[in-house]
């Protein structure tokens, strides 16, 4: 009979280590993604940069043009990654096609970094 008082009497719930534990391993997270919403951000502004600019190569633009209306647009929208020159622009089907792969390192502590790796391109609209 006494057991059974003991045992109802016992609380329950997240000591103090465990909430520590939880709160460290959610700031960490939180953390990362704070620091990887301006690289996924830039890679969204040269996907959207890239279907505009080759719009304007079905319109008959030459491959300079392109690549100098991507670096204007690029500098309005603040992409500093990748420039006109790092595109692959070729025409496939009498469409003009343009694919940008890029890397970007976003620093987390001290040296380690998150690596994403990019490839916006136009096929598949």
């Amino acid at each position: 009979m006494k057991e059974g008082i003991v045992l109802r009497n016992r609380q329950r719930g997240v000591s103090l280590l465990g909430l520590l534990i939880v709160g460290g391993l959610l700031a960490f997270a939180l953390l990362l993604a704070f620091r990887s919403v301006p690289a996924v951000t830039e890679y969204m502004a040269v996907q959207r940069i890239i279907k505009t600019v080759a719009d304007e190569g079905n319109q008959g633009a030459t491959m300079a043009d392109l690549r100098r209306s991507f670096d204007q647009r690029a500098y309005i929208d603040r992409v500093e990654t990748i420039t006109g020159r790092d595109l692959d622009i070729y025409k496939q089907g009498g469409v003009v096609v343009i694919e940008a792969e890029y890397e970007r390192r976003v620093p987390i502590a001290g040296n380690v970094y998150l690596l994403f790796d990019f490839h916006a391109t136009t096929l598949g609209r």
